[in-house]
């Protein structure tokens, strides 16, 4: 034992943050054996807070669509749980306006959960397409077939937890909301008002802060409007109590902020300190070969080929686990970063074309253009991907279908007309390479078509 404390305590080791990965908001878990506590002697002002906070909403709340679909006396309570169930999910990780016109369009097409239920896959993607973390469309489909097998839609937090891909979060936001049941709700906008309501300085990741934050909001609860509470306590911290510009002097219970008091004492505490900024995990960075290679139809016309009216644009299907799970794509290949130069992106993207589908781009196909595009950067959660973009139009020996059948069965190929590209659901990332290609073509024709036509085809085939 120490005959010196003091000693002893410089000795002890220090606690560092750690960088926090980007959090999906049903990671915000509630803690094992939660329940909904009620009104306490600890939170005196629980009440006062509840009637401004719906006084505030009821005055303020955006005019939203699924707010409308959600509404008490509108239609069955599993037609308002799914409105709620579809909203909330587009809603993580994506702005309002965003979803908006995704939400109307998700509607329009697949109106009860019974109709979602029937879809594919392929067209939840394409649906979805744009809106980004995709294993949330998904999960979205296994749980809709999941609930019709069952025959029921759960109405209550703990049987909506069994649901695929529904967590504590969407659990609560579509029982409170659809279902009434008094239980909360725990997203960033909540966790941002709870912090600075409490000055919460802990970090708001780590589990025993969540749980905190998942016990103090559950005291809040209204117990008469549970999903209004809710909503109101979202409101109030995707508008006025923001991340860097809180309205504190428009914000209906400044009165009861315990950072807005700090702050008022000591000049060195600002409200904005709360809750506390964890620095995120630094994105691996990957490096990807795309090839955009269209199929065209014959040789003898340059400029037609280029426009590729009658032809046909190559993409794969990723497989049905990780990244971009069962989305569709341009050929790509991961590549080393010292093997990023041209050759070896080649050199790769060839023996991938020929080991997995079949091209030998030697053998079975005459190469009227190949040309680099450029290179684009693609920030995912995770993942810095740098994608080198190459165009190639190929005239294929063998026949197209042909060349589907002989393709290995774990990767699915398919070839879409030019025109039904602009109309197909691609990720941001894949569109934008398309979009490359495009503006490639578009200036390449603008060129060739001042280039006489036998020295155009000649500078073609070089």
């Amino acid at each position: 034992m120490d005959k010196n404390p003091k000693a002893a305590n410089k000795r002890r080791p220090i606690r560092k943050p750690r960088a926090a990965a980007s959090v999906d908001i049903e990671d915000l878990t509630a803690p094992s054996g939660y329940r909904a506590l009620g009104p306490t002697s600890a939170v005196a002002a629980s009440a006062t807070v509840r009637a401004e906070l719906l006084r505030w909403y009821d005055a303020n709340r955006r005019d939203l669509p699924w707010r409308r679909a959600a509404e008490p006396g509108r239609g069955r309570g599993e037609e308002r749980a799914y409105a709620v169930w579809v909203s909330e999910v587009m809603l993580q990780q994506t702005r309002v306006p965003v979803v908006v016109d995704y939400y109307c369009r998700w509607m329009a097409r697949w109106p009860t959960v019974h109709s979602l239920a029937a879809a594919t896959q392929e067209e939840v993607n394409e649906m979805w397409a744009g809106l980004g973390y995709y294993r949330r469309a998904r999960f979205l489909l296994e749980g809709a077939k999941q609930i019709v097998e069952k025959g029921k839609f759960p109405c209550t937090a703990s049987t909506l937890r069994e649901v695929r891909g529904i967590g504590d979060y969407t659990a609560g936001a579509i029982a409170s909301i659809a279902f009434n049941e008094v239980v909360p709700v725990v997203d960033g906008n909540v966790v941002r008002v709870m912090s600075r309501l409490y000055a919460i300085p802990d970090n708001p990741k780590e589990s025993s802060t969540v749980k905190r934050f998942w016990e103090l909001t559950g005291q809040l609860v209204d117990p008469l409007r549970p999903g209004d509470f809710n909503q109101a306590m979202m409101e109030l911290g995707a508008t006025l109590c923001s991340k860097t510009k809180p309205g504190c002097s428009q914000c209906p219970i400044s009165s009861h902020c315990q950072a807005l008091v700090l702050s008022s004492q000591n000049a060195s505490i600002k409200v904005t300190d709360y809750p506390r900024v964890v620095a995120k995990a630094k994105p691996r960075s990957d490096f990807a070969a795309v090839c955009v290679v269209q199929i065209a139809q014959g040789l003898d016309q340059v400029i037609a080929d280029m426009i590729g009216k009658d032809n046909f644009f190559l993409f794969i299907k990723r497989p049905e686990e990780g990244l971009l799970a069962g989305l569709w794509e341009f050929p790509s290949i991961l590549v080393d970063e010292g093997k990023t130069d041209l050759p070896n992106r080649r050199k790769e993207m060839d023996k991938y074309l020929k080991q997995l589908l079949c091209i030998d781009v030697k053998q079975r196909a005459s190469v009227i253009l190949r040309e680099d595009v450029g290179q684009h950067v693609h920030i995912f959660s995770h993942i810095r991907l740098t994608m080198f973009v190459e165009f190639m139009i190929l005239n294929l020996k063998d026949d197209v279908d042909q060349l589907c059948k002989e393709g290995k069965d774990s990767i699915k190929v398919k070839f879409i007309y030019d025109d039904a590209v602009e109309s197909m659901g691609l990720t941001s990332g894949i569109r934008k390479v398309y979009n490359m290609v495009k503006a490639f073509k578009e200036k390449r024709l603008s060129e060739q078509s001042q280039v006489p036509a036998r020295k155009r085809s000649r500078r073609l085939k070089q």
